[in-house]
């Protein structure tokens, strides 16, 4: 569609124009023709608030949504979208204050932690901790750690979260817990799952070994709030973004910005080094991951990606067969969150028919017991990679949780047989 046509009534259209923290030209052109007094603002804020750029939509609107001609922004709507902006930016400061008051208590101790996502992502890509909302400070650790960790956090009022049965938790359960899980979060008087802990990138069973040692023997140094926080670099940070995005199957727009604005935000003095995110997605296994995140990013909300990335594109002709199923249920989430049990099975890949090369390991969560089979959003570029998986799954607790049912208990499972099939599938 040309960008002098006006436009109307698709609001997630809108949302993607306006899903950048530097308008260009152009983008300003297609928001500036577009009927904003004909769309149905509640539903367009609701899909906004879903997708994370509420804060970001809000603020690229009321810069450019004041037109004379009776097709601007409604004043009221202007009026809900200021406030919303500058409730996640009181919320984003509140995070960045405390970010800086854990780091303190954790360098005091010599306890190395690498902070990631929330504020440091907000601060280094967007400028403005209010364009970018989160709902918690994620920090990587050493395993070695945790228990370090655990307790400077109890030191500043923060207690573990109730994932595990405080009727069977114990020391035994907890070093399971480092062993098979990835993350622990924790609450304080200020509310529910504030901190995360994080001794992995993802769980084990999704066969990625991205280690934390590595990302902090590579880590930089940012500038959050007033003080200075150590940081992904910037190979690692758009690796770690493509992969969250893939975990979630790409179902929020927030994700594919995040990685829009990484490409951007380095660009310029400081650049990512190509060779070297290609070589060590590779290595990983997740170069398809990395193609169709790009290919969602150039497609979706329509961003430039660097010349490299089309080559990796252009690479793997599944790319793009994937990357336009992935755009269509991201379009379609506006209709199915409003049946949250639909939107969960079709996030989770489960019965309806993605696996086609990039969502085809049927597997368990080892931290969840062995109920959970669910699908998950990685393809192997090696059958080692399938076979890891299968045997995560038969190393997996054999107690089914309470709350949980199964109609097939992993051991029953013919593991050996699935990985065949399933590698077979993907090469």
């Amino acid at each position: 569609m040309s960008s002098t046509a006006p436009q109307t009534e698709n609001g997630f259209e809108l949302l993607c124009a306006l899903a950048n923290s530097e308008l260009s030209r152009e983008r300003r052109a297609r928001v500036a023709n577009w009927n904003l007094s004909a769309l149905d603002w509640s539903e367009v804020i609701r899909l906004a608030e879903y997708h994370g750029v509420l804060p970001l939509a809000a603020r690229n609107l009321i810069e450019l949504g004041r037109v004379k001609d009776g097709r601007g922004l409604p004043p009221e709507v202007e009026r809900s979208l200021r406030s919303a902006y500058e409730a996640n930016l009181r919320r984003s400061l509140w995070f960045a204050a405390e970010l800086t008051r854990i780091m303190q208590h954790f360098e005091r101790l010599q306890l190395r932690a690498l902070p990631y996502k929330g504020p440091v992502l907000a601060q280094s890509l967007y400028r403005d901790l209010g364009l970018r909302s989160f709902s918690d400070l994620d920090f990587l650790i050493s395993p070695a750690d945790f228990d370090r960790a655990k307790q400077t956090l109890a030191e500043i009022g923060y207690r573990p979260s109730g994932e595990l049965d405080p009727a069977v938790e114990s020391p035994a359960i907890e070093r399971l817990w480092l062993r098979t899980g990835y993350e622990r979060s924790f609450d304080s008087a200020d509310g529910k799952n504030l901190v995360e802990l994080q001794w992995a990138l993802l769980p084990h069973f999704y066969a990625v070994d991205l280690r934390v040692q590595d990302l902090m023997a590579r880590a930089g140094k940012t500038v959050v709030g007033e003080g200075e926080v150590p940081c992904l670099s910037p190979e690692d940070s758009l690796l770690v973004l493509c992969l969250h995005a893939a975990k979630h199957l790409w179902t929020r727009l927030i994700w594919l910005s995040d990685i829009a604005e990484t490409l951007r935000s380095y660009s310029g003095i400081q650049t990512i080094d190509y060779s070297l995110v290609f070589s060590r997605a590779r290595s990983l296994g997740i170069a398809r991951i990395l193609g169709v995140s790009f290919w969602l990013v150039k497609n979706v909300v329509r961003a430039e990606i660097p010349k490299s990335a089309e080559e990796m594109i252009a690479a793997d002709p599944r790319v793009p067969t994937l990357g336009v199923e992935f755009a269509e249920r991201l379009a379609e989430e506006r209709r199915i969150r409003r049946n949250p049990r639909g939107a969960k099975a079709r996030r989770l890949g489960i019965g309806v028919g993605i696996e086609r090369g990039i969502i085809d390991r049927t597997t368990a969560r080892p931290e969840a017991g062995a109920a959970h089979l669910v699908r998950i959003g990685f393809a192997g570029d090696g059958i080692g990679q399938m076979r890891h998986a299968a045997g995560m799954a038969r190393r997996a607790p054999t107690r089914e949780p309470r709350h949980r049912k199964i109609k097939t208990a992993p051991e029953e499972m013919d593991w050996a047989g699935l990985a065949e099939e399933r590698g077979a599938e993907l090469f």
